[in-house]
């Protein structure tokens, strides 16, 4: 894995930077293939909202995005992770408007998992441990990660390959690194992001399929997880898989198994996710 910090080639950042003091930033995650990063206007806008959010100092964002393309266009396939921090700080939560971001992009190999998921489906294990309510940081990929570093450890000792992960009400939110789709008939539907989760690029890209050249009818809805016993097809996606139908999900210990053959919706989704 390579790195650069603020345009220069280096792989260490000062302690007082706020993203190691307080996670006081936001990131983005991006599949480059062929030397392209992929879906960049909506990995694009999704960090300006993040800065938006979070009140951070105004960026250069042509420069930014120049560096990216430069960084990627001798890669075939790959991973570019883009990490904004408000940038260098004192001890305490207080700020200075006149920060400097500082960003921190890496380019590391693209996890070949992914193309053996997006044939052999993938299994999915109900979390124990919630996302925790928030509205106001809803949707924005931020780094206070905390939630999903615990549920990757539980994914790990569980044997699935990802979790089902509730909020605090016990209402259908997400997976640790995906964003979740289902089917019933020609009705498509996925969790309303408003109040917790993020609002992954590549869900954002499923909307528009579905909404602009599909018979299908999408809803967001706020449901608990029994919903999806009821599914013909359940589906996971991030920029990375792009997108990944679910073969069977472990819902409650000692019950049996929710198990999925159809694969209508992702067979329609996937050439056009993977395109660049």
């Amino acid at each position: 894995m390579t790195y650069w910090i603020n345009g220069n080639q280096c792989d260490h950042l000062p302690v007082n930077d706020r993203a190691v003091q307080f996670g006081d930033g936001c990131f983005t995650t991006i599949r480059v293939e062929q030397g392209l990063p992929a879906l960049l206007p909506l990995h694009i806008k999704r960090l300006q909202k993040g800065v938006e959010k979070l009140s951070m100092p105004a960026l250069d964002w042509s420069q930014l995005e120049t560096h990216m393309k430069q960084i990627v266009e001798r890669c075939e396939s790959g991973v570019l992770k883009v990490i904004l921090s408000r940038g260098a700080g004192g001890r305490g939560y207080g700020f200075d408007d006149t920060m400097k971001p500082t960003q921190i992009l890496s380019l590391s190999s693209y996890p070949k998992r992914y193309i053996a998921q997006r044939q052999e489906g993938v299994s999915l294990a109900l979390s124990p441990i919630s996302m925790g309510i928030n509205p106001h940081l809803a949707g924005i990929k931020h780094l206070n990660r905390l939630e999903q570093v615990l549920i990757k450890r539980f994914i790990e000792q569980s044997g699935a390959d990802e979790a089902l992960v509730l909020d605090s009400n016990g209402i259908l939110a997400e997976c640790c690194t995906a964003n979740i789709f289902w089917r019933k008939g020609k009705n498509v539907y996925t969790p309303d992001l408003r109040q917790c989760g993020v609002e992954g690029v590549m869900r954002q890209k499923i909307i528009e399929l579905l909404a602009a050249k599909s018979d299908y009818n999408l809803s967001y809805v706020m449901r608990y997880p029994e919903v999806l016993a009821h599914a013909d097809e359940v589906l996971i996606c991030n920029s990375l898989m792009p997108v990944v139908p679910v073969s069977r999900i472990q819902a409650h210990k000692n019950q049996p198994e929710w198990q999925y053959q159809s694969r209508e919706l992702h067979e329609y989704l996937l050439p056009e996710c993977l395109k660049p």
